[in-house]
């Protein structure tokens, strides 16, 4: 997988696809039980089921602009909060968040969580803020439809659609790595932090990522489930420290050196749960919780996804022979 970026990019009318479409600087991306109400479009008609999410979804989707340049959000709460991707914030703590009437408000940035790559603003609410819809708690089924909404290129309130291509792709963010949806719903930069949604018009993750060879979409996109943008964002607002489990142990990939797919443990920690739990250097994880583990991201991610103080089992190879143990995680903290 490479063009996974996680910078500010700037398309200026030279290096634009078509000269003068979009001179305005913007974020690059960085490169949500199973019901049959999934399959229920929202109201509207049903041989055009992209423009009834649309409709439902687009004005409360937002523009966000920084120094940098700019991105996407969605209001998810009447009281004024947005969320968005981390990245798309980038260390500011203002904003200018544009919503879909073109009205310009002044944001402030609750917090950011490079770990999962999702960030909190905050704007002043009004009578006419429109609020999305979230899919917390539902099963996204792999082939589901998958419309997304946001500003590629500054081009704002642009509607894309596909299918929920996998669930639980390892993607790694500014700060680590998680499970994160994968659709071929064009993603491009300035859709970062936008919503991608379900043909009911809920929201099931935060636009984020892009697989690329060129820069450009591919149709493999990636986007932070809504369960945990919710998650860290619930903690945001309250001012706390963003916690996630703990193993304490720095990985490699151990294709990478010649050997079997899995995790490679060339450090453990002092004093760590890896450490009490008796994972040496050398130990190759090949599984956490009877998931396949293909590599250092993938381990990284299972462990982040975790809470601290959870218990997991790790599947793991030392001098050719199949081990188990069973580890209880600790804590780490991140902003």
């Amino acid at each position: 997988m490479t063009g996974v970026g996680f910078g500010a990019g700037r398309l200026t009318a030279d290096d634009s696809p078509s000269a003068g479409v979009a001179a305005t600087p913007v974020t690059e991306p960085t490169s949500s039980t199973a019901t049959t109400d999934n399959d229920t479009p929202v109201t509207g008609n049903p041989d055009e089921p992209v423009e009834a999410v649309a409709r439902a979804l687009a004005p409360a989707v937002v523009q966000i602009e920084t120094s940098q340049g700019l991105g996407s959000g969605f209001v998810y709460d009447p009281s004024g909060l947005v969320l968005t991707a981390a990245h798309v914030t980038d260390g500011n703590n203002q904003v200018t968040v544009r919503t879909a009437d073109g009205k310009a408000h002044e944001g402030k940035v609750l917090g950011a969580d490079n770990g999962s790559d999702v960030a909190v603003v905050k704007i002043d609410p009004s009578a006419d803020l429109k609020v999305a819809q979230l899919a917390v708690g539902e099963d996204v089924q792999v082939g589901q439809m998958a419309v997304a909404i946001g500003s590629p290129f500054g081009l704002d309130q642009t509607v894309t659609s596909g299918i929920v291509s996998a669930v639980d792709r390892t993607v790694e963010t500014p700060g680590g790595a998680i499970p994160m949806l994968q659709t071929d719903a064009p993603i491009n930069p300035g859709n970062s932090g936008g919503a991608l949604a379900d043909r009911r018009g809920r929201v099931i993750g935060i636009n984020d990522s892009i697989a690329s060879e060129s820069g450009g979409n591919q149709g493999v996109g990636f986007a932070v489930p809504i369960d945990t943008a919710v998650s860290v964002a619930q903690k945001l607002v309250k001012g706390e420290t963003i916690k996630t489990g703990y193993l304490g142990v720095t990985p490699a990939d151990a294709s990478q050196t010649g050997g079997a797919e899995g995790a490679l443990i060339v450090q453990v920690d002092p004093a760590s749960p890896a450490r009490h739990a008796g994972l040496e250097r050398g130990d190759l994880v090949t599984s956490v919780d009877g998931k396949p583990v293909t590599s250092s991201t993938d381990l990284i991610a299972a462990i982040r996804s975790r809470a601290p103080g959870a218990a997991v089992t790790l599947t793991y190879q030392r001098d050719g022979a199949s081990h188990q143990v069973h580890v209880t995680l600790g804590t780490l903290g991140s902003r």
